[in-house]
């Protein structure tokens, strides 16, 4: 019976992989309209994309009026914005382009490990939809996205110019380039990191004369520079001091000093030397619980495989391994930074189980973490929104009410406003940070004031009696202060 036959066990599982992986991808685009940009990050990102596409400034980031953004490069915030730009502004248009982003990455290695195998090919996708930050990652409006792409563009690249299809080498060359410019423009100079990999895989397998040869360095080095200085160049003309904060303080001290304090937008993570490697296990389940137990059954039973080819089984270890490695003496860090290493991870779990034979269909297994996964992920965004977990992460639903009840009074925030504020009110929300700059706000005119219930004793009681009870949400209260009937 041929292997293509629908009646065929092995046909019928790999139908189940991909039925699976659409499910899945398709409930990840559900979900990027199904809960409000939650607070700090993804309404910190969104905003200034906001800012971006109605200034229409591409060159320098801003987080608030007259505060320029020196945290991170553009490339994430274009993305939302060129969204804004074409579909108009929402949570949808906000988180899109980075679906979008966890689509071509899932392309690229489709497209890759294809090459030697469409079973390998086909589990490598599902593998990585189905790892947890890659399914949340997809669609959070967040940096990290398009440096995994940059990323994963450097490695295939180098890779396919190397030892792919010779009609596609010069492609390949110019998408490694390609790859190291998105990466620059995505999160700064830590995207180089990527050369590590590349250099130590070229000098453990005798290929540094070979990839010197064969590569056109200095015009691909020329690119990227004429892509990506122009920017930076720019942006410190505009805002003078970003090149010193963004590559001395970002690029160093964020990570060699957890008690940093020049952070301009948030403050250092202090998590035990290390604790990247925690971090991973998490990104990577269920499969970091999953396939460990069975690669050691399989073991045991004297049935495992060894590589078929040591080459790219090692280049793609050096890859997933990098990021961890940079990370490890940092105490300040995200799980996030784990999700560059995730396409290396997902390939390398593919190939192992392209080894089993099909009859004991692993792609059962991968469809059901995957499942899991998807399933665990719209289970938890569910009961976050029946127990209002959502309305504590995000203004939405406050500035929702109070522009059922204004009549085009302001809204004043007191003592500290979320960026999700700034965005559901498209930047129309003020703050007022010290008690007379609220009751100086108040004499001007009728007002809505928020205030959050741990600020609430900042509040004069004098102030307090001109403010009337409107709505509570979780720990936001919304008055009404002035003279209103």
């Amino acid at each position: 019976m041929s292997s293509l036959s629908p009646t065929n066990p092995a046909f019928r599982a790999r139908r189940l992989l991909w039925i699976t992986v659409t499910a899945a991808f398709a409930a990840r685009l559900v979900l990027l309209a199904a809960f409000p940009l939650l607070d700090p990050t993804e309404s910190r990102y969104a905003e200034i994309a906001r800012q971006m596409f109605v200034r229409g400034d591409w060159i320098t980031p801003w987080i608030a009026p007259g505060e320029p953004f020196w945290g991170k490069p553009p490339l994430s915030f274009w993305m939302s914005a060129a969204s804004f730009r074409l579909f108009g502004v929402s949570d949808l248009t906000a988180r899109l382009p980075h679906f979008l982003g966890g689509l071509l990455i899932a392309g690229l290695a489709w497209q890759w490990l294809a090459l030697r195998s469409r079973r390998e090919a086909a589990l490598a996708v599902a593998l990585l939809a189905g790892s947890l930050l890659f399914f949340v990652a997809a669609g959070a409006v967040m940096t990290d996205m398009a440096l995994a792409i940059g990323l994963m563009a450097v490695m295939r690249g180098y890779w396919l110019a190397l030892h792919g299809p010779a009609r596609h080498r010069a492609r390949e060359q110019a998408l490694m380039f390609a790859g190291f410019a998105v990466g620059l423009l995505a999160k700064g100079p830590i995207a180089l990191m990527a050369a590590l990999p590349v250099a130590a895989h070229a000098w453990k397998h005798g290929l540094l004369a070979r990839a010197l040869r064969e590569i056109r360095w200095l015009t691909g080095i020329l690119t990227v520079l004429a892509c990506v200085l122009p920017w930076y160049v720019a942006a410190e003309a505009r805002t003078p001091g970003f090149l010193q904060y963004f590559i001395v303080g970002e690029h160093w001290q964020r990570f060699v000093d957890s008690g940093w304090q020049g952070d301009l937008y948030g403050h250092a993570h202090a998590f035990p030397r290390g604790t990247i490697w925690a971090f991973a296990v998490l990104a990577c389940l269920p499969w970091s619980l999953v396939l460990p137990v069975r690669a050691w059954r399989r073991r045991r039973s004297g049935a495992a495989k060894p590589p078929d080819d040591r080459a790219l089984n090692d280049y793609l270890w050096m890859w997933a391994l990098v990021p961890c490695l940079v990370f490890t003496l940092s105490r300040n860090v995200l799980w996030t930074y784990v999700l560059p290493s995730i396409p290396a991870l997902a390939m390398l779990a593919a190939m192992y189980l392209g080894r089993i034979p099909a009859e004991s269909s692993p792609e059962r297994t991968v469809a059901a973490g995957l499942g899991v996964t998807a399933m665990a992920t719209i289970v938890l965004v569910a009961v976050f929104h029946l127990v209002g977990w959502d309305d504590h992460r995000s203004m939405k639903t406050l500035i929702s009410e109070y522009r059922a009840v204004s009549r085009g009074e302001p809204l004043v925030f007191f003592w500290q406003m979320p960026y999700s504020a700034s965005f559901y009110s498209a930047g129309a929300a003020e703050l007022a940070t010290q008690a007379a700059d609220l009751e100086a706000r108040l004499t001007m005119g009728r007002a809505y004031v928020v205030l959050r219930s741990r600020y609430r004793s900042r509040v004069p009681d004098a102030l307090a009696q001109k403010l009337r009870p409107v709505w509570v949400i979780d720990e936001y209260e919304l008055y009404a202060g002035g003279e209103f009937p």
